[in-house]
């Protein structure tokens, strides 16, 4: 989200009030209260929908998400977008610290973005940057979102309705993606497993990631990647060692021109879909939500 700070405000209170309007007071009749408010349960029980604000506005978004009534403020999560390559407090001048961002009310932190990679200097070929943040955000009792994702797009016999395991344009997307998740994770499992990545309250960390697959050719395009290529190569990403091998909760979702209607194509290969441009009025991303939910969105409506 790289709204100004008066429309990402904009942004989360009318997501509030789109998703609060088919259980409030003033629907049409009892029965559209009760289905709206059964509607916003079986979205809680199914999915996490998160918000990742600039630094600016992260305050304000994880108070007004708080501030709303429940469930709502159990399906919405306020995340950041990065956070310091250290995890505690400390001489960090001009960076955000993960315990603060913790403080903050973050529940999720983004790193490794394709934009910080290619213009902040993250994406070292040792990944030391990528995964000392990870480390961090582990460290604070949060979950990191770790950006991943091919450079160049495949040939396009590769990249077509097909799409198979054995795919050449597959194969190599996931060699690529598959080193950016060693890269990422090198180490980290045996401190996990021993205990060591602790929060502030001194409770181990579960170790739980979300992998942001997001091929770098496919953002800002006008369509997504095809369908039965990104469940070929997130197949193949999760039989890859390195997760196998995880002790935490792994789940993958899908960026890169994500939009409207691609979830149903997914099948049961992914966990979520990672938005940006096609979910940027708030129309579009409780549209999603309820896509996403398998949760029809007329319910209690009217």
């Amino acid at each position: 989200m790289y709204f100004s700070l008066a429309r990402t405000q904009s942004f989360v209170t009318s997501t509030i009030s789109l998703l609060s309007q088919s259980s409030s007071p003033s629907s049409q009749s009892a029965q559209s209260r009760s289905g709206g408010a059964g509607q916003l349960q079986q979205l809680v029980e199914k999915i996490t929908a998160f918000i990742l604000p600039d630094f600016i506005s992260l305050t304000h978004v994880a108070n007004t998400i708080s501030a709303a009534l429940p469930p709502i403020n159990q399906l919405l999560v306020v995340g950041a977008q990065n956070c310091a390559a250290h995890h505690a407090f400390g001489p960090l001048t001009g960076e955000v610290s993960p315990a603060v961002l913790r403080e903050a009310g973050c529940r999720i932190v983004m790193v490794g973005h394709a934009e910080r990679r290619r213009l902040f200097g993250e994406g070292d070929p040792d990944g030391r940057v990528v995964r000392d943040k990870v480390a961090g955000v582990l460290r604070n009792g949060m979950v990191p979102l770790i950006c991943v994702g091919e450079v160049g797009r495949p040939e396009p016999e590769s990249d077509g309705a097909e799409g198979g395991d054995g795919d050449a344009g597959v194969r190599a997307a996931v060699e690529e993606v598959v080193g950016q998740v060693q890269a990422a994770l090198r180490g980290l499992s045996e401190e996990v497993l021993n205990g060591q990545l602790k929060g502030d309250s001194g409770e181990e960390d579960k170790g739980e990631i979300i992998l942001a697959y997001e091929p770098v050719w496919a953002i800002g395009a006008p369509e997504p990647a095809a369908a039965e290529y990104v469940r070929a190569v997130v197949r193949r990403v999760r039989e890859s060692e390195v997760l196998k091998g995880w002790p935490g909760r792994v789940r993958i979702v899908y960026g890169g021109a994500a939009k409207p209607g691609m979830w149903g194509r997914l099948g049961g290969d992914l966990d979520g879909l990672f938005l940006g441009r096609f979910a940027h009025q708030p129309e579009q991303f409780v549209k999603i939500i309820h896509e996403v939910a398998g949760v029809d969105s007329s319910v209690g409506g009217g």
